[in-house]
Order: C-alpha cells, then structure tokens, then sequence
C-alpha cells in the first residue's frame, strides 16, 4: 500500500486545496496517471499516481490540506482489471499540424552591408559576453529575427537583426566584447524570400504519436512528478544526473532519492567517479561574487534578529484567499504583507531607506523594494517601483511578473536597477535562519525564513505556533542600533496584525493607540 502525499511546492506554502478527483474512489490507474488537481497560493497543479493499482481517496474535494498530508493510497499488489488499457504516454499527445510553406518573390532591402554592433544595455556596463549564435554565417535574415545571445552582468538577452540579408559573423562564441564592438554584418543589397506558412488540408494532419513512441526532450525539459521536481529544486540537483524510470521518461520521487543517495554514480554504472567538471563563470556570477564581497568591505554590516508569529498572517489567508483571486485574479501570498509591512516601517524610519553617496546620505520618500529571486543563470534582485502606494493585489500582480521574467531571462536593466530596501526569502530553500548580505548602495535587507511550528510561552502556557525568523541586516555607518530594533520591531507588529496592513487606513497609528 503507498500512501499519495501533498507535495512540497514552493515558497513557504505549507497547505493546498483539492480542487477536483480525476480518478474516483476504487478505480484502477496507472503509473504516472493524474489523479486529482491541487491548487496552492500560487498555481493549479496536477498529482500523479506513483504505482499502479487501486485508488483509494482519504481527503473530499474542497479540503484544505498541510504539505505531506495522505491524499489517498493505492493498492499496488491489487490486479489489474481484465481489459484494462495500459496507461498512455502523454507525450506528442497533442495533434501536430503540418504547414504548407509559401513564398513570397524575394526583395532586397537595398541598404548596402550593415554593421550589428553591441548595444548600450545599462547603467555602468561596458562589456558582454556573446553567449551563442542563433544564425550561421551566411544564412539569410529577417528584419527582427534573434540573431544572437548576448549576457551582461545583469541578465541574458537576445539581439535582433535590424535589416534583412544575409549575415556574416564576425564574433565568436564565449568572446568577450565591448559596448560598440562589431558582431556581425548583414549584406541588405542580397533579397531575402518573405516564407508565409498556411495549415495544411485535414487530411494531412498528423496523427498523435503512438503510446510506445520514444521520449525525446530538449535539454531544457523536466519531466517529473510535482514531488520529483520540489525535491530538485530544492536540492539544486541536475536532472541529468538522475535515471528516470517513469512513464514516458518521466523523473519519480524513488529516482530523485536514489541519486542523492548515490552522489557520483552515473546513471547504470556499478562504479563510482572522482571525475572533475571545470566550467567558466558567468558575467552574471562574476558580478554577483563581486558585489557581494564589495558589500562586506565597504560597509560597517551588522545583522539584528526577531521572530514573528506567522498563525494570523495564514488564517487571514485562509478566510479571504479564495475572494482575493475571484476578485482581483491573483492569489494572497506572503510577499504582499512583508512589502506593505516593511514600506509602512520604512517610512517611519528613513534611515533604513536611505543610503550613504560620498559625505552625504541620501533619504527617499518613496520605498522602491527590490525583490531577490533565484533565476535559472543566478541570483536577481528585480524592484518594484512606488511599493507605498500600491494595494495588496497590486504588489501581488507585480511580485508574479517580475518573477516570471526573471525565471524567463526576460527581465530589463530598468527593472533590476535602483531599490532602496531589499527583502530576500531563504524560506523557499528550508533556511531557518541567515544573515542576508546588503545589496550595495542600498542600507539594509530584510531577510524571510522558513515558516516552523515552535511551543512558545504564552501567558504561562506552553503553544504550539507557526513561527518564522526575521533578520535585518544594516549598515551600522547610517543606521544605529535603535533604529534597526525599532524598524524590525515595528515590522514584527504589523505582520502579526494584518488585518491592520489589509483594511487599516494607517496601521502604524492603530498599533500605536493601542
């Protein structure tokens, strides 16, 4: 008997709701098969049957349920039903049209051999990287198409022909370039055939692949159960390196836990390595190391603690949630009541939102929060502007754009420039407690953990709460002790009475009458 659990999913989310059962009490299902939907703060997602076997449900839909509560169990020594059908490879499941392809007479744009140089990408920022060539030498071009990658220490980005023709490279891949230099050019005076692609006659419409079909996945696929894929993030482990035995080439929980459990071992070999990778840093890692160590030998850094009792954060959440998205279409996450929280305190304590230029301090009246985000090639720090002023919703909205550009490599210079208070969530790896490092020139971070029931004293009694440490790092040069108490203090208070940060005009007052 295997006992279906809910699955880790992410970023301090410690429940979910079971939308809707796919597979009813009893019924037989296969390995890999999708048996229900699961909808956490952030995403709707499938969960899969980890064996074959008889289903058997223990939780109702509409059930709220805790990380690791039992969903079901499946009988996996029970027989399969006489005539029951192997279950389908949802692979190239999905109808494949054919295209037939049209072009249009060629015509030269006629404005002579080009330059493609590297374009101005930022503030401070004097070189690139050229990541890989999209195009070969000598293919032919559109206006606008990806020519390129190129990356900054900022981010990855994709450069695009200005005119059509025919390219010639002239920079290499891995070649390090300045602002200016020439990457290519592309011959105008050679036409280039506009190709216009119309769907094919029905009847030439591919059938979908048959269930037996080999998997085939781009470097950049993960094919995995939800738990599979937690345990890989969370453990920052390469697919690559794991055997997957599911359907379909699909990556289990058991094939997750046994390559951590055999670290070294390539996939079906009896012997272990000792062999050694070397591979070239990052222009991004590069920046990232540098600011960091930049951070600790320029600024008097201290670290101040307290911790905050996150039980009235979560039922506020569990009563208006559902409303919340009917109304505004985004989910209530945690990111909302720490930026409303910390953009009342910081305006209560400027210092805390300033920073030192040369002999001067410069104050803000306004709270540009930077929020850092783990993207596939490192570590961004993406702001949202004017957080003062945005509702819960809004800050909401931004938190899942900015995020899903950072995990797209889409993010622009003008989003990851400026801040003046950075909050970080090392709760989203496990982290109980750290000491956030200062995103320079900023003055202090505020650092999120993991969310953990403690027995705490209460009026001489001994309860059980959901507790979570808070951390301020500061610069002690701008910000004296009393001012990063008072401010984390005062961030404590409002995360522990958020209906004040949800419906109070102002918070800090209604705190302050008390």
């Amino acid at each position: 008997m295997i006992d279906i659990k809910v699955p880790t999913v992410g970023e301090s989310i410690t429940e979910v709701t079971l939308v809707k059962w796919l597979k009813p009490d009893g019924a037989y299902v296969q390995r890999d098969e999708v048996i229900a939907e699961l909808e956490s703060e952030k995403a709707t997602f499938e969960l899969n049957a980890e064996q074959a076997g008889v289903l058997s449900t223990k939780a109702a839909e509409g059930d709220t349920l805790k990380i690791g509560d039992v969903v079901a169990t499946i009988d996996d020594k029970a027989a399969a039903p006489a005539g029951a059908a192997p279950a389908a490879v949802p692979v190239n499941a999905a109808p494949v049209v054919e295209f037939e392809i049209e072009a249009i007479p060629a015509k030269a744009a006629g404005k002579g051999i080009i330059e493609v140089k590297v374009p101005v990408v930022g503030e401070s920022i004097s070189e690139v990287t050229l990541v890989k060539w999209l195009k070969k030498d000598g293919d032919l071009v559109q206006l606008d198409d990806v020519i390129c990658e190129l990356e900054s220490e900022k981010a990855t980005f994709e450069l695009n022909a200005e005119i059509a023709g025919q390219i010639s490279r002239v920079a290499k891949e891995g070649e390090v370039l300045k602002i200016g230099a020439v990457l290519a050019s592309i011959n105008s005076d050679i036409p280039v055939p506009v190709i216009v692609s119309a769907p094919a006659p029905a009847a030439t419409i591919a059938q979908p692949a048959a269930a037996n079909a080999p998997v085939t996945a781009t470097p950049g696929d993960l094919k995995a159960s939800p738990v599979a894929a937690a345990i890989i993030a969370d453990k920052k482990l390469d697919p690559k390196s794991v055997t997957a035995t599911g359907t379909g080439g699909k990556i289990m929980k058991s094939d997750v836990l046994d390559a951590l459990n055999n670290p070294g071992r390539k996939p079906g070999a009896e012997m272990f390595t000792r062999n050694e990778k070397r591979e070239k840093m990052s222009n991004l890692r590069k920046t990232v190391s540098r600011r960091l160590v930049e951070a600790k030998n320029t600024t008097a850094m201290l670290t101040t603690f307290n911790e905050v009792d996150m039980g009235p954060i979560m039922a506020i959440r569990a009563k208006y949630k559902d409303k919340f998205k009917e109304i505004h279409g985004v989910n209530l996450g945690f990111m909302s009541f720490f930026t409303k929280a910390v953009c009342y305190a910081l305006q209560e304590w400027p210092a805390v939102n300033a920073y030192i230029d040369g002999d001067s301090i410069i104050y803000h009246d306004y709270c540009d929060v930077s929020i850092a985000v783990s993207a596939p090639k490192g570590l961004v720090v993406p702001v949202i502007r004017n957080a003062e002023s945005l509702s819960m919703a809004g800050i909401e909205k931004k938190v899942v754009e900015l995020a899903g550009k950072a995990r797209d490599n889409k993010l622009s210079m003008d989003e990851m420039q400026g801040g003046t208070f950075t909050i970080t969530n090392g709760g989203v790896f496990g982290s109980l407690m750290s000491t956030p490092i200062i995103n320079i020139p900023q003055s202090a971070i505020l650092g999120m953990h993991k969310i953990q029931e403690r027995p705490m004293a209460v009026n001489g009694q001994v309860v059980v709460k959901q507790m979570m440490y808070l951390a301020l790092s500061y610069d002690h040069r701008i910000i004296d002790g009393r001012e990063s108490v008072s401010f984390l203090v005062r961030v404590k208070e409002l995360l522990e009475a958020p209906e004040l940060l949800l419906f109070g005009k102002d918070p800090v007052k209604t705190l302050l009458e008390v």
